[in-house]
């Protein structure tokens, strides 16, 4: 028992900086490669039937991390195979803390981008990949319907085997795609909505709840979504491609 002890703790410094040590950053072919990737998952609307599930995930995952940080209750996430989604919280129906969670669900993937990209241009790759795993296992406490627990289970588990796993430069490109992911993904669900409200229809979307809230106009706030994604892109952008 104590050289089991002796020989776990030993290996605490080699775990810490494994996670929290600087990677050398990957090629500048690497960078654009994985930004060429991103929008072939993107851009296609067939791909983006299936790959719009993860930005999903994000979106919904907001909404629940910012009702917890605002005080109110959570009480499920559900995840469809339609790549819609519905987080439940309990608290006031109105307020500040309404205001912020209804807000987070079309800024979470690109903010999510955004912060990634500022690990990934500090050199933190592989933390970058824990962070993901930790934050998809505490939205599987929350999860409410088989659908929603798979998709997680999948996502978190492709996260930890890269971190766990792989050697530096597949992290690099795997971190790279997934951050590019959210900046490009991020954008796209802004214009949908954009385009659903043209035709009549989302009359119950996350802008409308926010009008009702806030008696501010839907499309005021669907302009915010559309400042904080294509910013969050640009911005992100930047830091990756090391402008």
């Amino acid at each position: 028992m104590d050289s089991l002890a002796s020989t776990a703790l030993s290996s605490l410094p080699d775990l810490w900086d494994r996670v929290f040590g600087i990677q050398p950053d990957p090629a500048l072919w690497v960078v654009i490669a994985t930004a060429v990737a991103a929008l072939a998952v993107v851009v296609p609307h067939g791909v983006w039937r299936i790959s719009r599930n993860a930005i999903t995930i994000a979106h919904e995952g907001g909404h629940g991390l910012i009702a917890l940080l605002t005080g109110r209750t959570l009480t499920g996430i559900r995840l469809h195979s339609d790549t819609s989604g519905l987080t439940v919280s309990r608290g006031k129906p109105y307020g500040v803390g309404m205001i912020l969670t209804a807000a987070a669900g079309y800024t979470a993937p690109p903010l999510l981008g955004l912060g990634g990209a500022a690990l990934l241009a500090a050199g933190h790759i592989t933390l970058l990949l824990w962070l993901a795993t930790a934050l998809l296992v505490a939205m599987l406490v929350m999860i409410r319907n088989a659908y929603g627990a798979l998709t997680v289970v999948l996502a978190g588990s492709t996260f930890l085997l890269v971190s766990w796993l792989a050697g530096p430069q597949v992290q690099a490109a795997f971190a790279y795609t997934v951050v590019w992911f959210l900046l490009v993904g991020g954008v796209r669900p802004a214009f949908e909505l954009q385009a659903k409200r043209s035709r009549g229809g989302a009359r119950d979307s996350d802008a409308d709840q926010l009008s009702r809230l806030t008696h501010v106009p839907a499309g005021l706030w669907l302009f915010l979504f559309h400042v904080v994604s294509l910013c969050s892109l640009m911005g992100g952008g930047q830091w990756l491609l090391r402008l």
